[in-house]
């Protein structure tokens, strides 16, 4: 049997990383979905297996970080490949969060009870299908290490604040002209606002992986 040397174990932990890091990103994906469909039917029951599903993505956090930390200390990566292995590590930590607030949207539909919703879904499901659409794009930036992809991800953030700031808006209206309503106001405003930092949380997985790429660590999309 031929003896795998430094670089080929180095390549092949890196891609079970990155395997990792896209079933991390399914799984993400499956809350922010399932958690707006629970919204959507008012389905409390749904809601409810969002919250207990969360599990899964704060194990596999802890998995991915362990197989990290693994590899550095027997692999000793440098240059570009260390920064993608400390980028994977912060990615994750937006991801878990990431299905936090999506368990915050199953949350709410759940506290909301049987309340009517105040008015119809137009902006809101349009803020999820954007952040699935930013936080896909954001791993195949990190995946292809394309840095231009991933400051056309970040500059998209802009489009998400511009539908938040639209719905909290039309929200604050409505409550200065309906008093009574601002309970399931801020239950909608509640749930754009968690997918308003998704948006945020893809944006700094972005700028790891324009770090990844060039070793420069900025803000992007200020």
């Amino acid at each position: 049997m031929a003896h795998r040397g430094p670089r080929a174990t180095l390549d092949q932990e890196t891609r079970a990383i990155n395997d990792d890091l896209l079933r991390m990103q399914k799984l993400v994906d499956r809350s922010i979905v399932r958690s707006l469909d629970s919204l959507v039917r008012r389905d409390q029951i749904v809601a409810q297996q969002v919250v207990d599903e969360d599990v899964e993505v704060n194990d596999l956090r802890f998995k991915i970080e362990e197989a990290c930390l693994s590899l550095i200390a027997t692999q000793q990566p440098a240059a570009s490949d260390l920064r993608s292995v400390i980028a994977a590590m912060h990615m994750v930590v937006e991801m878990e969060r990431m299905a936090d607030h999506a368990t915050g949207i199953a949350k709410t539909v759940i506290m909301m009870g049987d309340e009517p919703l105040l008015k119809p879904l137009i902006d809101i499901p349009k803020m999820a299908e954007l952040a699935r659409e930013m936080l896909r794009e954001s791993l195949v930036a990190y995946k292809e290490r394309n840095a231009e992809k991933a400051r056309k991800v970040a500059a998209r953030d802009d489009e998400m604040d511009g539908l938040y700031r639209a719905i909290f808006e039309e929200l604050v209206e409505i409550m200065s002209r309906t008093p009574g309503s601002a309970t399931r106001a801020t239950y909608l405003l509640w749930c754009a606002h968690n997918l308003e930092r998704i948006g945020d949380r893809v944006t700094n997985i972005a700028e790891r992986v324009v770090f990844v790429n060039t070793g420069d660590m900025r803000e992007l999309n200020l």
